[in-house]
């Protein structure tokens, strides 16, 4: 009896804890958004603050959407996020199925020296992937921006522990039917770690649509900026008027929460193991 009566008010401060927390998380975006629904003679430094626009107004969205080509780097940003997404998912679930599933000299060492890249920050190696890229000719290109995102190790780390929790069973069935390695990775292996690579996916859009430093360093033509640079643009077009700011940072933003909420459910693991029968 006194357990049943402590568990709807455990729950319930339980729910407001993570309530509350939601809300902090929450805050920046939200005075980001209130900063940029107000009017010009609204002051955004007054003390006290203003949590609420008086006169609420969408002219900042227009204003910088007519000012700068936000459409350009809109479709930018689209394109060398999923063109990541799509190499990305690729070439890391290609390194990490033999490291998962198959046996060979080195296994283990090659995957640990994968892993410990990890620890390497981007600064470090940026000038000598610099170097590489000029090279190769791909500066004020799209393949450019995406070049030092094709794979990572983090992706190969996720895809590898999802093949190894794959059944053998599944696996032993395709070998049977005369599947090849390539057929058991795309007709099985792939299928069975959905959530694994949705996950994957998800991070790296939003890792390439929000990469600021990268797009900078390698790009001098403004038809190819993307978003986060365009967003920095308007500092210098428009003296740092912080409600335009916000505005196209919001603008920014939005597909980002768009494709969350669209691929969300997918996040959650299933059982893999659904697929033997008997």
């Amino acid at each position: 009896m006194a357990q049943s009566t402590r568990s709807p008010l455990h729950a319930l401060l339980l729910y407001l804890l993570l309530s509350l927390l939601a809300l902090l998380m929450l805050f920046p975006l939200l005075w980001l958004l209130s900063t940029a629904l107000k009017s010009p003679q609204e002051n955004l430094f007054q003390i006290p603050p203003q949590w609420l626009p008086q006169q609420p107004t969408l002219g900042n969205f227009i204003r910088v959407w007519q000012s700068q080509p936000f459409g350009r780097y809109l479709f930018n940003s689209t394109l060398v996020a999923i063109g990541t997404v799509v190499f990305n998912l690729i070439f890391c679930s290609l390194a990490a199925y033999p490291l998962a599933r198959l046996q060979f000299r080195g296994r283990d060492l090659i995957f640990t020296a994968i892993v410990a890249t990890l620890a390497i920050p981007f600064q470090i190696i940026m000038v000598p992937l610099y170097v590489l890229t000029i090279q190769l000719g791909l500066n004020n290109t799209y393949l450019g921006i995406m070049f030092p995102y094709l794979a990572g190790a983090f992706g190969i780390f996720l895809l590898r522990q999802a093949f190894a929790a794959v059944p053998k069973e599944l696996e032993e069935a395709a070998r049977m039917d005369g599947c090849s390695e390539l057929g058991i990775w795309a007709r099985i292996m792939l299928p069975a770690i959905r959530p694994a690579l949705v996950t994957l996916a998800i991070f790296t859009f939003i890792g390439s649509w929000g990469d600021f430093l990268w797009p900078l360093i390698i790009l001098d033509r403004p038809e190819l900026y993307t978003l986060p640079l365009g967003v920095a643009q308007l500092s210098g077009a428009f003296s740092l008027d912080w409600r335009l700011i916000a505005a196209g940072a919001i603008i920014s933003i939005v597909p980002v929460l768009v494709v969350f909420v669209l691929v969300q459910r997918y996040i959650i693991s299933s059982n893999v193991s659904s697929g033997i029968k008997g």
